[in-house]
């Protein structure tokens, strides 16, 4: 029941910047944590951010300074503002968050993916 959709993906050229966003809905108890990820073709999703509810903000290095993660928890929403992109940045960026569905019944759940290409 629970569905979470990404938004704000497109094209921008190096040194642009994008702001994603990502809507959690459906049945939801609370919210554990919510992350940003991504795949480029052929490698591996990695962790871009992921901020666990009442405490800070992780960041992969190779995104430290150029992006930022927020959260709205009233909304159940979290952003990716992306600054000074670069065109190693191009991938499918995936929204991830740990849910509570009900008291002591947490399971992962993934977005459709947003695409985001910089280009040179």
């Amino acid at each position: 029941q629970v569905q979470l959709v990404e938004s704000g993906g497109g094209l921008v050229q190096a040194g642009g910047s994008l702001r994603l966003s990502c809507a959690a809905s459906g049945s939801i108890f609370s919210i554990n944590a919510m992350g940003w990820y991504r795949q480029a073709p052929g490698k591996q999703r990695e962790l871009v951010a992921v901020v666990i509810k009442g405490g800070n903000t992780n960041y992969a290095d190779i995104v430290k300074g150029r992006f930022t993660m927020s959260r709205d928890n009233a909304k159940n929403t979290a952003y990716l503002q992306m600054n000074s992109l670069k065109p190693e940045d191009t991938a499918v960026y995936y929204c991830n968050a740990n849910i509570n569905t009900g008291r002591g019944h947490a399971n992962v759940y993934w977005g459709q993916g947003t695409q985001v290409t910089v280009s040179s």
